[in-house]
């Protein structure tokens, strides 16, 4: 099976939710939000309702309803890849069938979470999601949070069906991927900001990054540099960009890029419980560890 060499092109950003003060979907921050960091952060694609975009605690209703705001702002110039995925196959095929509706380029689908599925099961719920929609489909790999990688020899099976055409890979294992791009044409793109030159250098296609909502035009310029050659430009910018891709995770993700987000003045609002918004000191060292990149929060 051929696919499109880069289905999703070359960055994504796995795009936080904006909420109102109190609580409620934030619509119109939100669509000003996807405008920026297509426009100017050089997204080519946004991942809406992911982890990041505190899916587990947004209703279907506000996941259809963000779905179709985001893709009304930036759909007719970037992609728009719905995050459906649950540990409920049923479940996450009506929310595919919701996301093609609402007029979603793509799904992003992660690996069964807690309830641990044998790879059998694993195989099963991706194909059973990608033979209910008519949307390509971008498996999400996860197993620090999932409980369950995806086995080497399930995503070459999965490879075969012609909507299974990329990989989001935070897996944190080189050579299995590596395996996994020497016997399929599936896209790799990295789920771990720090790791997307070295999934390059195996065949890796891009990033589907956290970090990106503020390093984004250094992450593009960093894969563009790659494939034109550039190893030592690609190189510098990766290393430029360290301190902030691998300090948005000092705390959950989602968390610290929403105080940059609101220290940026762009729209971010509150997360929701269970997760906590950030302190003083944890803006503080966001802020520092987004100057060591060259960056003003």
């Amino acid at each position: 099976m051929t696919h499109d060499p880069r289905p999703f092109g070359r960055l994504l950003t796995a795009m936080v939710t904006p909420f109102t003060r109190d609580g409620a979907l934030d619509i119109e921050g939100a669509a000003r939000l996807a405008v920026h960091l297509v426009d100017e952060q050089r997204n080519d694609a946004l991942v809406i309702s992911g982890t990041t975009g505190e899916s587990p605690t947004t209703t279907d209703a506000e996941k259809e309803t963000l779905l179709r705001a985001v893709v009304e702002a930036v759909g007719d110039r970037a992609k728009v890849v719905a995050g459906v995925g649950t540990n409920n196959t049923a479940h996450t095929i009506e929310l595919a069938h919701a996301a093609e509706k609402a007029g979603a380029h793509g799904l992003l689908v992660v690996t069964p979470y807690y309830n641990k599925p044998p790879q059998a099961g694993v195989l099963r719920h991706f194909l059973a999601v990608a033979d209910a929609s008519g949307l390509p489909i971008m498996a999400y790999d996860i197993p620090h949070r999932a409980g369950t990688a995806i086995a080497t020899e399930t995503l070459v099976r999965l490879a075969e069906h012609e909507r299974i055409v990329a990989v989001k890979d935070a897996k944190g294992d080189l050579i299995a991927s590596s395996w996994v791009l020497s016997r399929t044409d599936l896209a790799f793109y990295s789920g771990d900001d720090a790791a997307t030159l070295p999934l390059l250098s195996i065949g890796g296609v891009g990033l589907v990054g956290t970090s990106s909502h503020f390093t984004g035009a250094l992450a593009k310029g960093m894969i563009e540099a790659y494939e034109a050659g550039d190893t030592a430009g690609a190189l510098r910018l990766h290393r430029q960009a360290l301190p902030l891709f691998t300090g948005i995770f000092r705390s959950p993700g989602t968390i610290l890029v929403k105080a940059g987000l609101t220290a940026a003045g762009l729209p971010a609002g509150p997360v929701r419980s269970p997760l906590v918004d950030a302190s003083d000191e944890e803006l503080t060292q966001l802020r520092q560890d987004a100057a060591a990149a060259g960056i003003v929060l």
